[in-house]
């Protein structure tokens, strides 16, 4: 009796390889794409699969986080959503303190998609995980009919080893504290709208999609102790002060020349009406440091292009006595505007 027919042996002639329903049904043609392109995935290829993953982990404290990535296109110039789906769960785990350690992979493939286009994919995801320094340990494939899925959706799962005895996070912001920021901003938001309008940019400018953790590990290796960290991805800087203000009932005041944006990012956003404030990063952070950390932070951060932002001040006292929390740009002239959120997403689908 003959077996099932590989996926290069499937009808079509000189067709390129696609996936099929078949591929999601737990046959041999599952079997076939999980051995043949997915187990190459895991830190060691020669594990046997099963339902979860038993991890040898140091003692200590976890961070765990899951994000899903849904971004149109899937590849665009400095990254596809391979790449995207490690490091922005990677970059999660940075922002709470955490070394990135392990990933599970869950993959919604489309009835239609090219093999060989999602052998490319994986490669580049498995590149990512290689630099930042995580192993996939566990996954999950499923297939769905033509035109429900755009390609591929990917939804990652993260577990890191927080680095720090105390918590990173918004509870932690004091007036006085400084703003800073890890790099120019609105890039990734610009070069996948390029790639899904087929805009022409010269040069490409690529996506900063890029791992946090590094800049992180530094920090804490020099003594800073930010008290928040907080990764700029959908609704880019303004998105994150709105909500680090919130938190505390702050007043976050920015000085706006000094907001890094390159060239390329603010001609675009000229020509088509968008503030780069608001679009999305896949390899910048907003950090807040206490003062004394302030000099040591610059050092590290203007190599990367980052640098001073501004500074948490006391919020304004509402009707009611609470804190008013609010975000406000100074401009070069001395004078302050209202830094106001959006009511709706910019750029949807971008990550």
């Amino acid at each position: 009796m003959q077996g099932s027919p590989s996926p290069a042996e499937l009808p079509g002639g000189s067709e390129p390889e696609r996936i099929r329903l078949a591929h999601g049904g737990g046959g041999t043609l599952m079997r076939a794409l999980i051995e043949r392109e997915l187990r190459p995935l895991y830190a060691d290829p020669a594990l046997a699969l099963h339902d979860a993953a038993r991890l040898q982990l140091p003692h200590g404290r976890l961070a765990f986080t899951t994000d899903s990535y849904v971004v149109t296109p899937l590849e665009f110039a400095g990254g596809d959503i391979g790449k995207l789906a490690v490091i922005g769960t990677c970059n999660d785990l940075a922002m709470a303190g955490a070394r990135p350690l392990h990933l599970s992979l869950g993959l919604i493939l489309e009835e239609g998609l090219e093999l060989e286009r999602l052998r490319r994919l994986l490669g580049s995801l498995r590149q990512a995980a290689r630099d930042c320094g995580v192993v996939v340990v566990t996954g999950d494939t499923k297939v769905v009919e033509r035109g429900k899925a755009d390609g591929l959706y990917i939804n990652t799962s993260g577990i890191g080893l927080l680095e720090t005895p105390e918590p990173i996070g918004p509870e932690r912001i004091r007036a006085g504290d400084q703003l800073l920021v890890s790099g120019d901003l609105g890039r990734h938001g610009v070069a996948v709208l390029a790639a899904r309008h087929s805009l022409d940019l010269q040069p490409p400018l690529p996506s900063d999609c890029a791992p946090l953790w590094p800049l992180v590990e530094q920090l804490l290796a020099t003594g800073v102790r930010p008290r928040c960290l907080r990764d700029l991805t959908r609704g880019g800087l303004a998105a994150a002060l709105q909500e680090l203000a919130e938190a505390g009932g702050h007043a976050l005041v920015l000085e706006e020349e000094r907001l890094p944006v390159c060239p390329a990012v603010a001609r675009c956003c000229d020509l088509l009406g968008f503030d780069p404030l608001h679009l999305a990063n896949e390899g910048r952070c907003l950090l807040v440091v206490a003062p004394q950390d302030l000099e040591t932070s610059l050092q590290l951060l203007q190599p990367l292009g980052g640098g001073w932002i501004g500074e948490v001040q006391p919020g304004s006292a509402g009707g009611n006595g609470a804190a008013t929390a609010q975000v406000l740009l100074r401009t070069p002239f001395g004078s302050e505007r209202l830094l106001a959120p959006q009511s709706g997403e910019l750029l949807p689908r971008i990550c």
